[in-house]
């Protein structure tokens, strides 16, 4: 079964839907009638497909790496990652990570741009949809209004008073749309029409089915506090749609393992040569300065690192895990000798983030040293992103470019069935269902308990793993604990832990106490770090948006 590659798309086809909303489009460059055929119609939804990956867009000045689909610069707002590299490179990264960040961060304008490019080229398909008369599309639309759904929500939870373009809209070439709220029932409205109109199945992996808008439904519902509504959806996806976890949790980050039962959407990558045009270009920072790879960005921190510690029963330790760093060589060059730490470890740590002495995808023991880009001077942390990285054997799947920068052909999973259930058990805990809550967890930590730990080079396991499921939860708010803690060690560097430390409203402590943490290890991360703010939890509406716009578009609270 060939999965869907979207990516290279000559751009005369889309000249109907231009990349800046803000920005009347030339409208009628290609014909209607040239479009108005089912030939016309994939054309146009192949363009909307390619937006998920952001290389459509353009160069790297335009702020290529902001426009990544996995998010992976929000989890360096988070507590989850460092920036990496040197403080002077991408500046503006660095001032993301310090929460020192304007409305004219090109990082938050190059997002801004890409979602609602994915919002105009959605609004194409449908525009050239309505002017086909005798020939059903619904299925087409349902594709359509799912990505257009997909868009909002990243707009939504990112920007929180995004505008809202319709097809009317587009048709009309109203693109300076004012934003006086949230949009979610657009969202909710798309999603509902996808999940009803999409199959059930689908010959191409990378389409979205009725299943795939079900579970995007009830993440919507989710995140406004629904619980009810949400949970019904997603117990509905858990129990009768075709998902399932993978046996290992790796299966998720490895080639061999896209498209697997776990996941529920993924984006579609592949590699070609050189410059990998089918590639994920926004995470082409992201690899470790080792093996001629390039460039060191998307560094765990400590404080994550920290928080896969679990007592001697094998569970989280959420209100300490703090008081104890795991052992790590800051400072130390790869000639110093260093001890892996002895304590117990959930084991998804190891497969989460490069350690040094722990084997790094099966290129060997982690040396540490010269692998980190910088360790010492710059806020660069001392371990390496794994998920994101693809595993040896498995070069294929990349391309490197002039200066070393690897666009890695591996899909990226929006959406995984962990996930789900984590989102289901988090509403069921809501709605005071605790059996059915712990239920769902322990389904995602027996997993992690049964899966092949990392080895050491003597076939033993590489560190004291030690996990297990919780006996009971025995109230409301030690079952919350729980299950969010829970989705940061599951989800971790996967793009999700910033918008759910925003939703939850406990950002502003939790990353005060991060930024404290942290500096005991990296003492130069503090002093170089602001405050964080409440009203950073959504990004502000960018300054190039507002001044196109006329003043129509409003700036968020705070900025």
């Amino acid at each position: 079964m060939k999965k869907i590659i979207y990516y290279i798309l000559p751009l005369f086809a889309l000249i109907a839907c231009n990349e800046d909303f803000t920005k009347t489009p030339a409208v009628g460059a290609l014909s209607d009638q040239a479009l108005q055929n089912p030939d016309g119609v994939d054309l146009l939804l192949t363009g909307a497909y390619s937006v998920l990956d952001g290389r459509a867009l353009g160069d790297f000045g335009d702020g290529a790496f902001a426009v990544s689909p996995d998010n992976w610069w929000f989890d360096v707002l988070s507590d989850d990652a460092h920036k990496g590299s040197t403080d002077g490179d991408q500046q503006e990264l660095f001032l993301l990570e310090t929460y020192a960040f304007t409305p004219a961060n090109i990082y938050i304008l190059g997002k801004w741009k890409a979602l609602y490019a994915g919002v105009n080229r959605s609004n194409a398909v449908l525009s050239v949809i309505e002017g086909i008369e005798g020939q059903d599309f619904t299925e087409k639309k349902a594709e359509a209004k799912f990505l257009r759904g997909f868009f909002n929500f990243e707009l939504q939870k990112i920007y929180g008073n995004p505008a809202f373009i319709s097809v009317e809209n587009y048709i009309n070439t109203e693109f300076n749309q004012p934003n006086p709220g949230p949009i979610w029932d657009k969202i909710e409205e798309d999603q509902k029409f996808a999940m009803e109109n999409l199959p059930d199945t689908q010959d191409e992996p990378g389409r979205p089915t009725s299943w795939t808008a079900k579970a995007f439904l009830g993440k919507t519902y989710l995140f406004q506090g629904k619980w009810s509504e949400a949970f019904n959806l997603l117990k509905d996806v858990i129990e009768n749609g075709p998902y399932a976890l993978n046996d290992e949790f790796v299966t998720n980050f490895v080639a061999s393992g896209e498209n697997s039962p776990e996941s529920v959407f993924a984006i579609q990558f592949a590699a070609d040569d050189k410059y990998s045009y089918n590639g994920n270009v926004g995470s082409t920072l992201n690899f470790p300065n080792a093996m001629g790879w390039c460039c060191g960005f998307y560094m765990p921190t400590q404080d994550l690192v920290d928080a896969y510690q679990v007592g001697p029963d094998g569970l989280p330790l959420p209100d300490n895990y703090s008081d104890h760093h795991v052992a790590n060589d800051f400072g130390l060059s790869s000639a110093e000798s260093f001890t892996p730490e002895t304590g117990p470890l959930d084991p998804r740590l190891d497969y989460t983030v490069g350690r040094r002495g722990i084997d790094y995808n099966g290129y060997g023991i982690n040396p540490g040293g010269d692998w980190i880009r910088n360790t010492t001077s710059d806020i660069s942390g001392i371990y390496l992103p794994k998920k994101n990285v693809y595993h040896n054997g498995e070069d294929v799947n990349m391309g490197t470019a002039d200066w070393g920068q690897q666009s890695p052909g591996i899909n990226y999973n929006v959406m995984r069935f962990s996930g789900v259930l984590l989102m289901a058990a988090e509403a069921a805990a809501e709605m005071d269902d605790l059996d059915t809550a712990l239920k769902y967890v322990n389904m995602v930590r027996n997993r992690a308990k049964n899966m092949t730990y990392v080895k050491a080079p003597d076939g033993s396991p590489a560190a004291n793993y030690k996990i297990e499921p919780y006996p009971s939860f025995p109230d409301k708010e030690f079952a919350l604990k729980a299950i969010r803690f829970e989705r940061r060690l599951e989800l971790a560097m996967e793009g999700h832990r910033f918008f759910d430390l925003a939703r939850w409203d406990i950002a502003k402590p939790v990353i005060t106490e991060y930024i404290n943490n942290e500096t005991e290890t990296i003492p130069n991360f503090g002093p170089k770090t602001s405050p964080f703010q409440e009203y950073m939890t959504i990004m502000p509406i960018p300054t190039t948006a507002i001044d196109l716009s006329g003043g129509v578009l409003t700036q968020n609270p705070g900025y």
